[in-house]
C-alpha cells in the first residue's frame, strides 16, 4: 500500500482487524498517508459489505490479500477456513463483477494448491532436500492437488478467480505465493515462520521445529513482492494469468538447518534451544517457485537476498522488542 501511496494513488484498505498486530500496522499507514488513504472495517465473509465498499469507491484495481493463512487452523476449523478463503473470495469477485467490472483484480493464492508434492522424487543433501527433476522449481503447469483444508480452500478461490476472467471477462490475475516475509509481519508459530523464528531467536527463547528442519522454501521479501504486484494493479498487465511468485532457486533455504546458522550470523547470537516435533499434515519437503513465466510476462525478478532481507527484519524487530 505504501508504494501506491508514494506514487499518489488513492488507496482504500478493507480489513476486519481480526489478526494480531493489524491495528498497529493500520495506524502506521494512517499516520503516514494523509487524505489519500481510506480505511473500511469489514470482513470478506460479509457479501453485502464487499458489495457496498466496491460500489462506494469504484476502484480501478482490487488487491485481494485477505485470507485465513494457517494450515493448523484449517485442520481444526475447516468451516471457518472455507468461509474466509473460498466464500470470501467469491464475495469479492461478485462485488467487482456487479459494481466495478472494469477493475483489475489480483488474488494472492499459495503454493499449497500443488499439495504436499509427495509423489515427486526427492534427494537429501547435508542441510536440505531438493527435487532433482525440477532444478528450476515447480512451474504453473504442475498439476494442482491441494492437501489440507487450507490448500483446498485457497485452490477453490484460485479457480474462481481464473474462471471469472473466462466466464465474465474480469481482468483477474493469480499470484501463487511461496514464503513472503519482511518488516511489519507479525508471525506466530502457525504463520510467518521467518518472522516467528527470528523473533524467538532475538528473544533467546526456545524454538520448536516441525519436521527435521531440512524442508526447503524459497524466500521472497515483501518489497520484491510489491514490485511484482504494481504492474498488475496499475497497468493491467498479465490479466487472466496465473504466476508462481517466490524467491526462486537462488533465494531458497532450509527452514532451520540453513536458516538457523544464517540467523546466528546476522544477529551475532548463538542458536537457541531447538526441539523437533513430527511434521505437520500437508507439509512439503521442498517447494521452490519456477519464476520463468512471471519473469517473461512482467520483466520481474526478486532482488533482495535472504541474508539482506532477514537483516532488515532483524533491525526492525530489535527496535521493537
Amino acid at each position: 500500500m505504501g508504494a501506491l501511496l508514494r506514487d499518489d494513488h488513492d488507496v482504500v484498505i478493507v480489513d476486519s482487524l481480526s489478526r494480531s498486530g493489524s491495528l498497529a500496522n493500520l495506524n502506521m499507514l494512517l499516520d503516514d498517508a494523509g487524505s489519500r488513504l481510506t480505511f473500511v472495517c469489514a470482513d470478506v465473509r460479509d457479501a453485502a459489505a464487499m458489495t457496498a465498499v466496491v460500489y462506494d469507491h469504484q476502484p480501478d484495481a482490487v488487491a485481494h490479500l485477505a485470507g485465513q493463512v494457517a494450515v493448523t487452523t484449517s485442520v481444526t476449523d475447516p468451516g471457518l477456513d472455507f468461509d474466509i478463503n473460498a466464500r470470501g473470495t467469491l464475495n469479492v469477485l461478485e462485488a467487482v463483477r456487479t459494481q466495478a467490472p472494469a477493475a483489475r483484480v489480483l488474488f494472492t493464492s499459495t503454493n499449497k494448491v500443488y499439495g504436499d508434492l509427495a509423489p515427486l522424487t526427492k534427494a537429501r543433501v547435508e542441510t536440505r532436500y531438493h527435487l532433482p527433476d525440477y532444478p528450476r522449481g515447480v512451474d504453473e503447469d504442475f498439476p494442482t492437488d491441494a492437501a489440507t483444508p487450507y490448500g483446498c480452500s485457497k485452490l477453490a478461490g484460485d479457480l474462481y478467480v481464473r474462471d471469472y476472467a473466462r466466464t465474465f471477462g474480469l481482468a483477474t490475475t493469480v499470484f501463487r505465493m511461496s514464503c513472503i516475509y519482511g518488516q511489519w509481519q507479525n508471525g506466530t508459530v502457525d504463520q510467518g515462520w521467518v518472522s516467528w523464528l527470528t523473533r524467538r531467536t532475538l528473544a533467546r527463547e526456545p524454538i520448536t521445529i516441525f519436521g527435521d528442519g531440512m524442508q526447503v522454501r524459497d524466500l521472497l521479501h515483501v518489497d520484491d513482492l510489491v514490485e511484482a504486484m504494481l504492474p498488475v494493479l496499475i497497468d493491467g498487465r498479465a490479466a487472466g494469468e496465473v504466476f508462481n511468485v517466490g524467491g526462486g532457486p537462488d533465494f531458497s533455504i532450509s527452514v532451520w538447518r540453513e536458516f538457523g546458522p544464517l540467523l546466528a550470523e546476522i544477529t551475532g547470537q548463538a542458536e537457541p534451544e531447538v526441539a523437533y516435533e513430527p511434521r505437520r499434515a500437508g507439509d512439503q519437503d521442498v517447494y521452490i517457485s519456477d519464476l520463468g513465466r512471471i519473469a517473461s510476462a512482467l520483466s520481474w525478478r526478486p532482488k533482495i537476498s535472504p541474508k539482506d532481507g532477514v537483516a532488515r527484519m532483524v533491525e526492525w524487530l530489535r527496535a521493537r522488542l
